[in-house]
């Protein structure tokens, strides 16, 4: 106690140390600790101190699974590979065991450049793209081209007639014809806009606009298969060459997951499947892999637009919705994908069931856990199909919009137009690629195609059959140009529809064609509008100026394409030429093609847009409506919505898909 009163009286400590020595020395200590233990943070991370102390990282779904999905080591643990190395057929060549190159620019194709640090290409042995996972014993992932190509049943391009019989046949002049504008709209493109996403011909420069979060090239991507199929080699290697070297990944803006899947993933896939290069193959994969997150959302169904920046999906209110052509035009490209990477993510997102031929090898621990990581959330993705099949639908009809977080309908707006088209177009045709195996599929098309007919279906005091659109119970008696498809749709399905009704959907397919075709004979450009209506005693044709524009659309050459391979009815060849004559009358300018502003003006405003669907679609239509029915024949491709073909699953003996081993 009297100690405690002195002034300055501070006992030693058993060290000799007194109190503020001792705290001193504590704090040093302590500090010195701390700096040892933070400093395993900045090692390396192979350090072996670092994965004894730290848990291993998991990663975000849907941002790091280049790897995995690729089926190869992360790049930061391997050297850089070889060149790719497959035996290619260059256009014109479809012999899949030719050893001969394509044609190369001058100076040769460089290496693929990467996009970032895990964008090194797998290894590529012969005709087989091989994409070993460390750890695998013997059961490596196995995409073997050749094994693929071998299944088709037709050349990929087609039998070729003797041309020296015929040297001036008429259809051959305008199959020409329709190859010369595409190589116009393409060198147009290249001189003003290469890199860009589209032309802008009347400024002479390229438009980026904000719809594919920072990707660039979509004029690029777009025409890789139809310069492919029609044999312009040289422009062909340009797209590739830019493909390789400028078409980087690393974006981070906002995009529709509808439109880069379509554009973008669709038309790598094409490439890849019409060439082997693998340069397609590893693009569309990675891509793919930058979509999964859109698909983390309470019910499953993806939402239209992604970050590619922050990996999430958005608009996360209950008030939102996902339109139902986006969400359900998936099928196609994503199982696709799955059957390239040996990665079920795709299809499960896609809800299409795996076939035995789609087991991806057993993964070692360590990427099996990166593997679990990455599938948070994705299992929601399977319910696409089961949320539309579980939903109340009206009248057995699919309304245009759903929302993500309560898997109910937002409101009752029926269109076979945008915002519902090629959902229905994508039920056929996964039926079709499936090998006719998706009885799902199959039986939600004829029961939707059967709702339409019964409730959407009209014919006007003109005797023109059209299909309205459905608000609630009450119709909008108009017909958009997207809608203009389903004649093309419903011919394509009509094989397959129970006995009794196949020569009506053939009628049916018929008719709704001539409505479309009348779209277009009645306006002084001979190009159809937007939208056209079946009202106070005018039919077929816009009412108002904000649905007269023309903006290069494919949907009607589309559905005479159809029905010509269907009928050999010359008639759509006509009207076919009628919309070529058309197009270099009114879109053509000096600098490419353009969209028109007014079909009803003789004089028309250009839109000063080279739209990129017209050099993937439009033109490749054309082309194919002019050829043998065997190019890109039916019994072998199925086109996604953007016209890149897709091919049918055709299994061997032992169940095994396309060119998976």
């Amino acid at each position: 106690m009297l100690m405690r009163k002195v002034p300055g009286f501070v006992p030693a400590s058993p060290w000799g140390l007194r109190l503020p020595q001792k705290f001193l020395f504590l704090l040093f200590l302590s500090g010195l600790v701390t700096l040892c233990f933070g400093a395993l943070f900045l090692l390396p991370h192979s350090s072996r101190l670092k994965r004894l102390f730290l848990a291993p990282r998991t990663q975000q779904p849907g941002l790091e699974m280049v790897a995995e999905i690729a089926g190869h080591i992360p790049a930061r643990e391997q050297e850089p590979p070889p060149n790719p190395a497959p035996a290619v057929p260059a256009p014109g060549e479809d012999n899949p065991s030719s050893q001969a190159s394509p044609r190369r620019r001058k100076g040769g194709l460089r290496r693929t450049r990467p996009t970032g640090p895990r964008e090194e290409a797998t290894a590529v042995r012969g005709h087989g793209i091989l994409a070993s996972r460390p750890g695998d014993e013997g059961i490596p992932f196995r995409f073997d081209f050749n094994a693929f190509r071998s299944r088709l049943r037709h050349p990929v391009l087609g039998t070729r007639a003797d041309e020296s019989q015929e040297p001036q046949s008429r259809v051959r002049a305008q199959r020409e014809k329709i190859k010369e504008m595409m190589q116009f709209a393409w060198q147009s493109y290249k001189r003003y806009a290469m890199g860009k996403n589209e032309l802008r011909p009347l400024t002479k420069d390229g438009y980026e606009g904000n719809m594919f979060g920072g990707l660039s090239g979509a004029t690029v991507i777009d025409s890789l298969d139809t310069l492919y199929l029609m044999e312009l080699k040289e422009e062909f290697q340009e797209a590739k060459a830019w493909v390789e070297e400028s078409f980087h990944l690393n974006v981070s803006g906002e995009a529709s997951l509808f439109e880069v899947n379509i554009r973008y993933i669709g038309g790598l896939l094409s490439a890849f499947y019409l060439t082997g290069e693998e340069v397609f193959r590893i693009k569309a994969i990675r891509l793919g892999e930058k979509l999964l997150p859109a698909f983390n959302t309470p019910t499953g169904i993806p939402k239209g637009v992604v970050s590619f920046k922050s990996g999430s999906w958005g608009w996360a209110t209950a008030g939102s919705s996902s339109i139902l052509a986006e969400f359900g035009s998936l099928h196609l490209e994503f199982l696709h994908l799955t059957e390239l990477s040996g990665n079920q993510v795709f299809a499960e997102k896609a809800s299409l069931p795996p076939t035995p031929s789609q087991t991806a090898p057993a993964l070692p621990p360590a990427e099996q856990r990166d593997e679990r990581a990455a599938a948070t959330g994705f299992s929601e993705v399977r319910n696409i199909r089961k949320v539309l099949r579980n939903i109340e639908k009206p009248f057995g009809l699919y309304p245009n919009f759903l929302s993500p977080v309560s898997g109910n309908w937002v409101q009752h707006h029926v269109s076979v137009g945008g915002l519902g088209d090629s959902f229905y177009e994508y039920l056929i045709k996964s039926w079709l690629m499936s090998g006719k195996t998706d009885m799902e599929a199959k039986n939600m098309y004829y029961e939707a195609l059967e709702a339409i007919e019964t409730y959407l279906l009209n014919v006007s005091p003109g005797g023109l059959t059209y299909i309205a659109e459905w608000r609630g119970g009450i119709l909008d008696h108009k017909m958009g140009h997207l809608a203009c498809f389903s004649g093309g749709m419903i011919a394509l399905g009509a094989e397959d529809a129970k006995e009794e009704k196949r020569a009506h959907y053939r009628e049916l397919a018929a008719q709704i064609t001539k409505t479309c075709h009348e779209s277009y004979a009645r306006s002084d450009t001979k190009l159809g509008p937007e939208a056209f209506w079946f009202n106070s005693g005018r039919e077929a044709v816009a009412t108002q100026l904000s649905e007269s524009y023309y903006i290069l659309r494919p949907e009607v050459v589309e559905s005479y394409m159809y029905l010509w391979r269907q009928t050999h009815d010359h008639i759509y060849r006509e009207w076919g030429w009628e919309v070529v004559l058309a197009l270099e009358k009114y879109c053509r300018t000096e600098a490419g093609f353009s969209g028109i502003q007014d079909v009803y003006s003789s004089t028309p405003n250009h839109d000063n847009k080279q739209q990129s669907f017209f050099l993937a679609e439009t033109l490749k239509y054309l082309y194919l409506l002019f050829s043998e029915d065997d190019l890109l024949s039916p019994e072998d491709w199925v086109f996604n919505t953007e016209a890149h073909p897709l091919p049918v699953n055709h299994s061997d003996s032992s169940g095994r898909a396309w060119g998976r081993h």
